[in-house]
């Protein structure tokens, strides 16, 4: 007997509590869709998912050095290559976008620790937490319970105090405004050698790399269909298109046409947001639109 399609991609904002520390929330089940693959790519915000049922498939990661597996649920830190994430045409879970300052304030950890790595989330939070965290998520019975059942785990795992730091400020101001590094380290006080260690140090990234991040993940969700490149690269800073499409290379191992063809229907599940608030997300999981 064929397997009823379900396929469902649902997006919310956390708690205001949460809100210094997670962008978005992203819900997704699927069954009785295609098998597919899709790229996690670079974006500003780490990324915490806990499954429902079947485990999140980790085909390669952004280090070529950790081995493909399995995972109930995951943290994945910033990162400068994309993972490759598969299903066989079932998953279902909820991802957050944990932006750095989240990292401390929800793990405990500063996002360094965990730089181009995918680690088992029970590693980092404990079994317990975690167990009980997906129990509660499958018993629910919709998404909005869902992301109210994660509000309470999460607001409960805060620590106070990792938003008005200086880096974390650093970090919003080249995530959202491309601030230049020289500029940033004066508006801060400190040297531009001092920032760029301390950033480092914080964060994994050097300031030009969360910078090109940054810039690369505003590009990338500006690629529709019907959209020129080039007017893509020119409203995105970049010098020409010629150079955006080195700098999607760089960061999603492929052209901006051959990412748009092979996840179409995933970029037309994204919700198109603006300001200051927007949210980033890397959206691990694979394509909810079975592309």
């Amino acid at each position: 007997m064929e397997e009823h399609v379900v396929d469902e991609y649902v997006q919310a904002r956390p708690a205001p509590a949460l809100r210094p520390y997670a962008g978005l929330y992203s819900g997704y089940r699927q069954r009785g869709v295609p098998p597919a693959r899709h790229r996690g790519l670079p974006s500003p915000y780490l990324t915490l998912i806990f499954t429902i049922d079947e485990p999140l498939v980790v085909a390669a990661h952004p280090d070529p050095r950790q081995r493909p597996g399995t995972f109930a649920a995951l943290i994945g830190g910033l990162h400068l290559a994309p993972a490759l994430i598969t299903h066989d045409g079932r998953q279902s879970g909820v991802q957050v976008a944990v932006s750095p300052a989240g990292c401390r304030a929800l793990f405990g950890l500063p996002a360094a620790e965990l730089a181009n790595l995918d680690v088992d989330a029970s590693a980092v939070l404990g079994d317990p937490l975690i167990h009980e965290i997906r129990e509660r998520l499958a018993a629910a019975p919709d998404w909005p319970a869902r992301f109210a059942a994660l509000d309470t785990a999460l607001v409960a795992l805060l620590r106070d105090g990792h938003s008005a730091d200086p880096i974390g400020y650093a970090y919003r101001r080249l995530v959202r405004h491309d601030v230049p590094i020289a500029a940033l380290a004066e508006e801060i006080g400190w040297s531009g050698r001092h920032l760029t260690g301390r950033f480092r140090a914080e964060l994994g990234l050097r300031p030009k790399e969360a910078s090109r991040v940054a810039r690369f993940d505003r590009a990338r969700r500006a690629v529709r269909p019907g959209v020129r490149l080039a007017d893509v690269a020119a409203a995105h800073g970049y010098a020409d298109q010629s150079h955006m499409v080195r700098e999607f290379r760089a960061f999603a191992g492929c052209s901006p046409s051959r990412w748009l063809a092979d996840e179409f229907g995933f970029v037309q599940a994204q919700p198109v947001f603006g300001g200051d608030d927007e949210p980033h997300d890397d959206f691990r999981m694979a394509d909810p639109a079975g592309a």
